[in-house]
């Protein structure tokens, strides 16, 4: 398993998008930009919560370093997801970041009430993604210092 420079702990990512047009592309700009982690895939706000609490069949479910979060989610939206995770003693500590193609002031500003620890514009192209990704990485896993789980 990959391991950051700065941390003895795998690292873990987890996407909760649900447009599989998007995660195609995610999952190519980490591969692209030669992400050194996991990429995790749920598709709702239900499941991502499931994934966290290793709940059903995420019961082997390792703690993701980080979480890209959309906001625009069936069956339970990224706003609330955030809102359960960062209330959570477990899971706070946890650095969620909103990846979504809303730039709406609302939206921005709700995320950050929420405590989310960035809000990143959707890029759109395949480029913009690749080097959305590597700053993750150069800056989170390379940089900062995350809590160990």
């Amino acid at each position: 398993m990959p391991y950051s420079r700065l941390h003895s702990h795998p690292i873990e990512v987890l996407l909760v998008e649900d447009n599989p047009g998007d995660v195609r592309l995610l999952r190519e700009a980490f591969k692209d930009g030669q992400f050194s982690g996991r990429l995790h895939v749920v598709s709702d706000g239900e499941e991502a919560l499931a994934f966290l609490n290793r709940e059903g069949q995420f019961e082997q479910a390792p703690r993701p370093s980080f979480i890209l979060l959309d906001l625009n989610l069936p069956r339970k939206g990224g706003h609330e997801v955030l809102a359960e995770v960062k209330r959570s003693k477990e899971l706070r500590r946890i650095p969620v970041f909103i990846l979504s193609t809303s730039t709406g002031c609302d939206d921005i500003a709700n995320a950050y009430d929420l405590h989310a620890n960035c809000y990143i514009p959707k890029p759109v192209d395949l480029d913009k993604l690749i080097q959305m990704s590597q700053r993750l990485e150069a800056f989170w896993l390379n940089t900062a210092i995350l809590t160990a789980y």
